[in-house]
């Protein structure tokens, strides 16, 4: 969409929201206010607004309740991204980060006045419902979302687990809205997920970034080393949201030997800092290939930068999402916080993301693979009557029989892959080639 995205990003109770990235070093780490020369006309207007607000209002509001919504428009009025948080919000986040809340399981901002979904979170009550990247939610159960603010829609979005409620969505390519139903749960984020695609290639899932992502990447590769020799890997970034700072540099760090991999430029020194590789490489130079989509943003977009620029993997799929500022979570003497954009990151090579994204070194669409119908079978030349034989000695099993033909399990396997996830499919294809010609260039 062309119209400007606005997003207050804030994680409550039932889900994680906005794709926020903190400062590692200085996550919860308290600032002295500076000293500033204080606007006094401008404040002059602000006594007389809240005056005239406590006096002529159609009903009595709280002094608390006026400047805490004071202050959420004062950080909201920046970025999408800045917020403050008050006690319970900033509970919610630090459990959030930790990998283990309560809810829906997807990362939502605002768009057109309708919450967006950026990405379903894997295993979640949002990602079996089929919820989407890019999907507008206009309804939570009866009530339209139009005119509420984030935060008055994560409201209406909490509630116990084992209950429901009913998700009206706009989808593209959609003639009529979608209603959803989703049971509310308590989501565990397993940000690390594992498996052998065939004999020799593995392939690696992070669905977000959190302090433990790195070190559950590293025992996942270990897995995947006592299978057999690992010739090769798939690491799956796409519709991941993004996560801590230091779990993308620790997961990049994984797969270079030397070199930057982020750094990160602000007005103040805190926020200007610059991230190195250490000499090991989990995957001994083996092949990666790198998969995004518009929903891997912040933390992923540092990942899929760094390898990119390193020529140390392929990225392959769709532009990413664009976020490359950084938050830093500050908090305040009363139990709430600020989350405040303090710096925007550039990966090695200078490379500014914001709004931008990481463009992949080959663009693929997530199609659908279909088998089409033939209207006969197709004939071959060992189909053809007295058709001359090969001239190589047939090869006999022991019962006396020629084998009988058929697809070999790796085919098979590569056949369902394809019908699955394309992108997936076409992953591999690729990391194979590149372990060929690696292997023949050694």
């Amino acid at each position: 969409m062309n119209s400007q995205t606005q997003r207050l990003a804030l994680i409550g109770t039932g889900l994680v929201l906005g794709v926020s990235l903190s400062i590692g070093h200085g996550v919860f780490a308290e600032r002295a206010a500076p000293a500033s020369v204080l606007p006094l006309e401008e404040l002059r207007t602000f006594t007389d607004v809240f005056a005239r607000i406590k006096a002529d209002y159609v009903e009595p509001v709280e002094d608390k309740v006026l400047l805490q919504n004071a202050i959420r428009g004062m950080l909201t009025g920046l970025d999408p991204h800045s917020a403050y948080l008050d006690q319970e919000e900033f509970k919610e986040l630090q459990v959030g980060t930790s990998g283990e809340f309560g809810g829906l399981g997807i990362e939502v901002g605002m768009e057109d006045g309708f919450v967006k979904v950026i990405a379903p979170i894997d295993d979640t009550p949002a990602q079996r419902a089929g919820v989407q990247a890019g999907d507008l939610i206009i309804r939570l159960d009866e009530t339209p979302v139009k005119g509420m603010t984030l935060s008055d829609a994560v409201k209406l979005m909490r509630g116990k687990p084992g209950t429901d409620i009913v998700l009206t969505i706009v989808r593209e390519g959609q003639e009529r809205p979608l209603k959803i139903t989703l049971t509310r749960d308590i989501i565990k984020v397993k940000s690390v997920k594992q498996r052998m695609l065939q004999d020799g290639f593995g392939y690696v899932r992070i669905s977000q970034f959190q302090a433990t992502t790195a070190d559950n990447l590293a025992r996942a590769v270990d897995e995947l080393k006592q299978a057999g020799t690992l010739r090769g890997l798939v690491l799956d970034l796409r519709n991941n949201p993004g996560g801590v700072l230091n779990g993308a540099v620790a997961v990049s760090d994984a797969f270079l030997k030397k070199g930057l991999i982020v750094y990160t430029e602000g007005r103040i020194a805190d926020s200007r800092l610059r991230f190195n590789a250490t000499p090991d490489d989990v995957l001994n130079d083996a092949p990666l290939v790198v998969l995004v989509n518009q929903g891997s943003a912040s933390a992923s977009e540092i990942v899929a930068g760094a390898l990119q620029d390193h020529r140390r993997a392929i990225i392959l799929g769709r532009p990413t999402f664009g976020k490359g500022s950084v938050q830093t979570i500050i908090p305040l003497n009363n139990g709430t916080a600020v989350k405040l954009t303090t710096a925007r990151y550039y990966t090695p090579n200078g490379r500014s993301i914001q709004a931008e994204g990481i463009v992949p070194d080959i663009e693929l669409e997530d199609v659908q693979v279909a088998a089409v119908e033939q209207p006969f079978e197709t004939i071959k030349e060992a189909d053809l009557s007295r058709h001359l034989e090969n001239g190589k000695e047939k090869k006999m099993d022991t019962a006396g029989k020629k084998p009988q033909a058929g697809k070999e399990d790796g085919d098979a396997e590569a056949e369902s892959l394809a019908r699955t996830d394309y992108q997936l499919y076409e992953a591999l294809n690729l990391l194979k080639g590149l372990a060929i010609q690696q292997e023949r260039t050694r």
